[in-house]
């Protein structure tokens, strides 16, 4: 009797929050929101998820043709691997900023230009290609990486703003899922499309882009600030203080995110750079196919977890903890496999990938909870940045990696994971419900 008191308290503490809010929005969205059943919510978690899998498919798309470019344009391999890694420093530089703009002014005032200029520069760069100009292409990545900086971690704000309790917990899900499932079938995108003209991705993507965009507009309505814009400032002293009185376990889940990041990709690079050697010799879709296995995983169990955790806070650090653990296991079990036995590597980095969709559904949804709605927009921008970050450098570095030895690319990420997995166990500890 006692548990089943319990239980209908917590429910109905949540539906309270949601009424709290200013009058007329929250009557008819709390219903909904809390249950996502309402045809309004479904069409809203389409419109938020469509912003992080366009960040995707703008990048992503992009690796399959690399070599394409390479020969087309009489470039070297360095050369056509700036055209992801500067796409993707300019967005992490640029991301602090757009955060704070979107605090300072709106969510959607920043997001819809953001599109806007992300698909433009698509464009822009689609045409550089028609015209074999390499510093056409790579002057309009850097342009792209400037757009997309105001997407993706914005969205991740936009969602804390709009939904409380376990349906906050179930977007930021989705749209990790929704990541996750552009890191999958944007390689086998990439080379179809590369079956009618090499450049195509560069002109398919700002379709995508402006699906995204009437998406967010038409669908997506956002709250009304309750407090006036903060001046800059005051802002930062504010952010400040946040991370002086959060820092250790808000900073360790930065690093987290941005390592399990930066092994995902890094790791991909790898798999994807032996699949075309001896003995195997996987080029093309099929490559895209045997890559997208990882990230498969990856997907399923991160909308899984984000529909399942519900704030939990004691849940949440036994997920967290089991997805390090199970990375760390899974890459060790990779030094003494490697070339050995493709289906059982595969496998392995499978699980891999499994606990990182355990892992970062769990972040998102802590750090997203962790500040009030007037400065969420700069946390959540300098998590994404460092997420941007980790999977700029992991390819170049596995590629150093490489170079020397295949172990030694995974003791080394076997090693940051264990490491992680300490500094996780020991310093992030929620407990209870997250607010």
């Amino acid at each position: 009797m006692q548990k089943t008191k319990s239980r209908k308290l917590n429910i109905t503490f949540e539906s309270e929050i949601q009424y709290e809010e200013p009058e007329q929005q929250t009557q008819s969205k709390a219903s909904g929101k809390e249950s996502g059943g309402a045809k309004g919510s479904i069409w809203e978690f389409i419109a938020i998820a469509s912003v992080p899998l366009v960040l995707v498919l703008g990048n992503s798309m992009l690796v399959p043709i690399l070599p394409q470019m390479q020969e087309q344009l009489g470039i070297s391999k360095f050369q056509s691997s700036l055209v992801i890694t500067l796409f993707s420093v300019t967005a992490g530089l640029i991301i602090p900023i757009s955060g704070y703009l979107s605090d300072r002014f709106s969510r959607k005032g920043i997001m819809i230009p953001s599109l806007i200029i992300y698909g433009a520069a698509g464009v822009l760069a689609g045409f550089g290609a028609v015209w074999k100009s390499y510093p056409i292409i790579i002057a309009a990545r850097a342009i792209q990486g400037f757009g997309a900086a105001g997407t993706a971690a914005i969205a991740m704000a936009l969602a804390g703003d709009l939904y409380k309790g376990a349906t906050e917990s179930k977007v930021l899900g989705l749209t990790e899922a929704s990541n996750g499932t552009g890191k999958v079938v944007s390689p086998i995108i990439g080379s179809l499309l590369a079956l009618v003209v090499w450049y195509a991705a560069f002109f398919a993507f700002p379709v995508f882009c402006l699906l995204s965009l009437l998406a967010v507009i038409f669908f997506l309505k956002e709250p009304k600030k309750e407090q006036p814009a903060p001046k800059l400032g005051p802002y930062l002293h504010k952010i400040g203080s946040i991370l002086k009185q959060k820092g250790r376990w808000l900073i360790t889940a930065f690093f987290t995110g941005s390592l399990a990041l930066f092994i995902l990709f890094g790791v991909l690079f790898y798999l994807s750079d032996i699949l075309e050697e001896a003995p195997y010799h996987v080029v093309g879709v099929t490559k895209g196919l045997v890559l997208a296995i990882p990230l498969l995983g990856m997907v399923v169990t991160s909308y899984t977890t984000g529909a399942n955790i519900k704030k939990n806070g004691t849940l949440m650090r036994w997920l967290m903890n089991i997805g390090m653990a199970l990375m760390a296991v899974s890459l060790g079990a990779c030094i003494f496999i490697l070339q050995k036995n493709l289906y059982v590597l595969i496998g392995l980095l499978t699980l891999s990938s499994i606990g990182t969709g355990l892992l970062l559904p769990c972040l998102n949804t802590m750090i997203t909870g962790s500040v009030e709605k007037q400065e969420r927009g700069m946390i959540t921008s300098i998590y994404n940045s460092l997420r941007f970050l980790g999977v700029a450098f992991g390819p170049p570095l596995f590629s150093w990696m490489m170079d020397m030895s295949h172990q030694i690319v995974f003791i080394s990420v076997t090693a940051l994971s264990v490491i992680t997995l300490g500094l996780v166990f020991f310093l992030i500890k929620p407990e209870g419900k997250i607010s």
